[in-house]
């Protein structure tokens, strides 16, 4: 649109303004203009950052709120590495920038980054190679399957489906469907995990797979994953580790040395990067040897001379499953992250999460039915069952947020009724975590003496309680 500025007097601040107007021959038809004035209100700019400021307060973050369901979404992410992430040289970078000599020189470092990081995740899970592409977690689970099914077809094997326990999460059987195979459930044993009885007898020549998470969606971990891992190889069957609670385990064991074959990791999640609200995300896959021709294109090299590069000869390669390399900024956080913690870090910071959250297991005992008893590792699952008639789960959690506390994830996994799942991460003293017990505590006791006070948080938030039922059929924004 052809436009005109045009001087005019000062404003009511003394300084210079300049209007703009559209030239005669292109004014907007009369039909769009107003017959008056907009009224708009006449506010100064410190009511105005007053009102934005207050409105930034009723936000919940990990820097400001203690978020107990962990780090699925909210771990905590180390200043270092934001600034790390942040810096001109990795923000200033373009991937369509020359790779080698020359030009090559502004990429070199980014590519080099991208390169060591594959090395410190093959080290970290035991796995022989690693790529860095796929932008989140069920991406990575994707990319697994089409690697187990492109290994599948490459020695004529006929397979035809995987084998998943219920306590999976719902992005595994979801990851196998898109993948080309059917999916055999598996339900837990008394003890939380995949009911080995069960599993041998799903398993035969047509299975393509087992999709394990260690330790599970109960917090469970599973001590006969080494015989699970040899009797679905005697089928020419592939392990897959999901690896989105590596964050109980780092620094202490290796799936890769139990016998898996492929893996994916959480970068947002154990490696502490940002990904509340949904994203962004990055779900790196790593592979034993007999697997790695098949990893997407391109592939991060590096010469006898020393320089990085890209490789894309890769006839048996899956092909591509990202734009350019994934989602750099998140990579060099993790970078950074694994870097300033080594070995002994992570494995300090693996230990405190599984105190932190058997510590909240054991005071919330008494308050919650269990549906599988014993120590957990990084998280745990009780029920409300037990609850007084008419309380659910979902107000537990509305009476969190007028307390300050994020709901934990309540309703999954899906085979435990009433689900509230608890994973605290090491990045909590404990302080916090008792005052958590706390709230929990007057909540329940709040349940059994005015269950309607209940039923009617959160009341401290500007619209209330939202009438999710409505929101979900009207799929818009709906409020009681």
């Amino acid at each position: 649109m052809k436009l005109i500025y045009e001087k005019s007097s000062p404003g009511r601040s003394g300084v210079q303004m300049s209007s703009i107007k559209i030239s005669p021959t292109e004014e907007i038809p009369s039909k769009y203009l107003r017959s008056e004035s907009a009224e708009l209100p006449e506010v100064s700019e410190v009511e105005v950052v007053r009102h934005f400021t207050a409105l930034s307060r009723l936000n919940f973050s990990i820097d400001t709120h203690f978020y107990p369901l962990g780090s699925c979404t909210m771990k905590y992410n180390p200043k270092v590495c934001e600034a790390a992430a942040n810096l001109p040289a990795l923000t200033d970078v373009h991937p369509l920038w020359p790779q080698l000599r020359g030009g090559g020189l502004l990429t070199q470092g980014s590519l080099g980054l991208l390169y060591k990081t594959e090395r410190l995740l093959s080290k970290v899970t035991g796995f022989d190679e690693f790529t860095l592409q796929p932008m989140a977690g069920a991406h990575g689970e994707l990319t697994g399957v089409m690697m187990m099914a492109a290994y599948h077809k490459d020695r004529g094997n006929q397979k035809d489906h995987i084998i998943i326990p219920d306590s999976a999460h719902g992005t595994n059987p979801a990851s196998a469907k898109i993948g080309g195979y059917d999916v055999v459930t598996i339900p837990s044993d008394e003890n939380g995990r995949m009911d080995f009885e069960l599993f041998k007898a799903a398993l035969n020549e047509k299975t393509a797979g087992v999709m394990l998470t260690s330790p599970n969606t109960l917090g469970v971990f599973n001590p006969r994953i080494k015989e699970i891992c040899d009797a679905v190889h005697e089928v020419d069957g592939l392990m897959y580790y999901d690896g989105a609670n590596f964050n109980a385990i780092m620094g202490r064991y290796r799936p890769g040395d139990m016998g898996f074959d492929i893996c994916h990791l959480n970068l947002h999640k154990s490696f502490a990067t940002p990904h509340g609200g949904g994203g962004p995300a990055s779900g790196p896959v790593g592979v034993v040897e007999r697997l790695r021709p098949f990893l997407p294109i391109s592939r991060v090299v590096k010469t006898s001379d020393g320089i990085y590069t890209l490789n894309y000869d890769e006839p048996k390669s899956i092909g591509y499953i990202a734009p350019f390399y994934g989602n750099f900024g998140i990579i060099a956080r993790a970078y950074a992250y694994i870097l300033s913690l080594g070995r002994d870090g992570m494995l300090g910071t693996s230990n405190r999460a599984v105190l932190n959250a058997n510590y909240l297991q054991e005071k919330l005992r008494p308050l919650f039915k269990e549906e599988y008893k014993g120590r957990c590792m990084h998280e745990f699952v009780f029920s409300g069952k037990n609850l007084p008639s008419g309380i659910h789960t979902l107000d537990l959690a509305k009476g969190m947020i007028d307390r300050n506390i994020h709901p934990p994830t309540i309703y999954f996994p899906l085979n435990i009724p009433e689900a509230i799942m608890i994973e605290p991460t090491e990045s909590e003293g404990r302080e916090t975590l008792d005052h958590f017990v706390e709230v929990m505590e007057e909540l329940v006791e709040l349940a059994r003496t005015d269950p309607r006070k209940l039923q009617e948080a959160p009341v401290t938030t500007p619209v209330g309680r939202l009438d999710e039922v409505k929101a979900m059929r009207d799929m818009r924004l709906s409020y009681t």
